[in-house]
């Protein structure tokens, strides 16, 4: 077990100070612990290069204006925190989140509007929500009974920690038998999981839901590069049996990028493996990382 100072298990930013993440806490009183009252966003290191932090970095900012939270940083701050964390840490792949908690008003007073809010940052190892065996095969997925909090409720376009959904959904896709879960909406369309956005292809036509969803920046670098290789994207819609039967299916996610499912609900897809599209895009996803144009190299040495 790493020992508290080791920096290669991870830096956290807490109060203006960066310690190893073993170090790392939050007042028991602050919001963000007490009521899930935050924000959030993930940007991934790749062979030490930010993948995407601009498009992250927007994604925050919209997040903390959209549940009234002020970082109390700019962009410029935030990113040489970001940067920060991680070259203490040394790492080369990391998951670099950055958050805003509401903060704590003051004693006895339930106005949010009083609280003074508190950013943090840390960097750990690169996280992969699906293991080596899980991504050479494929996920099998689950559609849950649960339904995803309505998007006239929480704003899914702002990141935020209203998961318990999400976990009830998870445990019971785990008890299953599934290696992870997929939730909906009330109409019976499928929606999105506990940290991805799901698409299916049918017929060559990729498919993604448009409405109840995160817009994922991975989702959006797939959509790109479906574009970029003339394959057609449909936003819209995506009715739990459409994904049953799809041709292939496969999840987008900061914690992997592309992974491929070849089951849904026991149902096998195609030929049972990762279908053609899926590597297409999947290939193309890691591509992108030695794009200059999406990646922002760390210095390590200063």
């Amino acid at each position: 077990m790493p020992s508290v100072s080791d920096l290669s298990a991870g830096v956290a930013f807490v109060g203006g100070s960066y310690v190893p993440i073993a170090e790392a806490a939050i007042p028991i009183t602050d919001w963000g612990f007490l009521r899930s009252d935050a924000t959030y966003d993930v940007v991934t290191v790749w062979d030490g290069a930010f993948f995407r932090l601009d498009a992250h970095l927007e994604r925050f900012m919209r997040s903390c204006e959209r549940f009234r939270l002020d970082p109390g940083l700019t962009t410029a701050q935030i990113t040489e925190v970001l940067t920060e964390c991680v070259r203490k840490s040394g790492l080369r792949n990391s998951y670099v989140e950055m958050i805003v908690t509401r903060g704590q008003p003051p004693w006895g007073s339930r106005d949010p509007r009083q609280a003074v809010n508190r950013f943090y940052a840390f960097a750990v190892p690169f996280v992969w929500i699906a293991n080596d065996a899980q991504r050479e095969r494929g996920l099998h997925l689950k559609v849950s009974e649960v339904q995803r909090i309505p998007a006239s409720s929480v704003d899914p376009k702002a990141k935020n920690y209203h998961w318990n959904d999400l976990t009830m959904g998870l445990l019971g896709a785990l008890d299953a038998g599934a290696d992870t879960v997929v939730l909906g909406d009330a109409a019976g369309n499928v929606v999105e999981g506990p940290g991805f956005n799901v698409f299916c292809v049918q017929g060559g036509t990729i498919v993604t839901p448009r409405d109840g969803v995160l817009e994922g920046i991975s989702r959006r670098t797939v959509i790109e590069i479906a574009e970029t290789l003339g394959m057609p994207v449909e936003l819209r819609a995506l009715p739990a049996e459409e994904l049953r039967s799809a041709d292939e299916a496969f999840l987008s996610t900061s914690g992997g990028g592309v992974l491929p499912v070849t089951r849904v609900d026991g149902r096998v897809l195609g030929d049972g493996a990762p279908g053609p599209v899926t590597q297409r895009l999947l290939q193309a996803y890691w591509d992108w990382h030695r794009d200059p144009a999406y990646s922002r190299p760390i210095d390590y040495g200063r």
